[in-house]
């Protein structure tokens, strides 16, 4: 077996055991071998229900699977946005928040709430306006049909601050009793509204955003080596990273709608799985997205383990994401090796 293939096979049962970890441990503390036995009902090759008792699987099923599937996805889909972002930029610094979507997004669902509308409603709004978001960075870097990628960055950061201001806006004029807490909650990030007809609306979403990125790998490779050299193996440069920035988009958007904003994870994540499989984003891609769903699960299992209440997951990321950025940032010091 090759060292990618040996990689790939350890992010995968990496990513089992995450899978398993994030149905068996909680405040209802289920046996891993329930968890196995309920799964080989899944596939038919077991007993199923029939083999635990009922108040184990209606937890396994109906409460923890979509959980899992919606925090995987999740961590899958930023992370691959933030390595995206990263080679499509040329800077290893980049994460989907660059382009506004996040604060965009934040902006639509906390207007929802603060208008008392239903969770339907909340996902379509955050969506809608972090495309919009992305609309306005788009508007604002484009000069005689061209965007340079210092424009769009600048661009970004200034929707993004908008937005942020709107959400403060937005939550001065909040119920403090009832409104606001709901507010900084959702804000912080959190997998616990997770039910399975989110799952199922949520999943196909980030499927078809994801699917052309990583069929456009091989593209990002040469983007990453720089709009000119890019032109000169003739590739159309806007075209290909306006298609990468609207599938980030939906991702993100998806993402912070269903979740609230959870950091660092488009950041770090591609980081670690760089140095794992190297800078060729046609096995990064993969691996990132790999790594993020294994990261992610396990995250969310210790936010709703360690204590009897929730911790938020946008802090918790961040309080991990922080430091580990922190020791690779000072590791990585005039190192260029990210790049293609």
């Amino acid at each position: 077996m090759t060292r990618q293939g040996a990689v790939f096979a350890g992010l995968a049962v990496l990513l089992l055991a995450a899978m398993t970890t994030a149905l068996s441990a909680g405040r209802y503390a289920i046996a891993p071998g329930d968890v196995l036995t309920l799964a080989s009902g899944w596939i038919g090759i077991g007993p199923g229900r029939a083999g635990v008792a009922e108040p184990v699987w209606r937890v396994v099923e109906l409460v923890r699977v979509p959980r899992m599937l919606i925090g995987g996805f999740v961590g899958a889909g930023l992370a691959l946005s933030g390595a995206i972002l990263q080679g499509v930029f040329r800077n290893p610094l980049v994460d989907p928040h660059v382009i506004g979507v996040s604060s965009g997004a934040a902006f639509g669902g906390v207007l929802a709430i603060l208008l008392g509308l239903g969770a339907a409603v909340l996902w379509s709004m955050a969506f809608a306006f972090g495309l919009f978001a992305v609309v306005l960075v788009i508007g604002l870097s484009r000069r005689a049909g061209q965007s340079s990628i210092l424009m769009l960055v600048l661009s970004g950061v200034v929707v993004a601050a908008l937005f942020a201001a709107l959400v403060s806006l937005a939550t001065y004029f909040a119920d403090p009793n009832s409104t606001l807490p709901a507010i900084v909650f959702w804000l912080m990030g959190s997998f616990a509204s997770a039910t399975p007809e989110r799952a199922w609306r949520m999943i196909p979403i980030l499927t078809a955003c994801a699917v052309p990125l990583l069929l456009m790998r091989f593209r990002i490779n040469i983007l990453s080596l720089g709009d000119e050299e890019a032109r000169g193996l003739g590739l159309r440069v806007e075209r290909t990273r306006w298609l990468a920035l609207a599938c980030v988009t939906g991702i993100t958007a998806a993402s912070v709608a269903n979740s609230g904003i959870v950091g660092w994870v488009g950041l770090v994540v591609p980081h670690f799985a760089r140095a794992l499989v190297g800078p060729d984003h046609r096995v990064l891609l993969p691996a990132a997205a790999l790594l993020g769903a294994s990261y992610m699960l396990l995250v969310d299992t210790l936010a709703r383990s360690v204590i009897a209440a929730e911790i938020p997951l946008g802090v918790l990321t961040a309080i991990i994401g922080a430091p580990v950025f922190m020791l690779l940032l000072r590791r990585s010091h005039g190192d260029e090796s990210w790049r293609t």
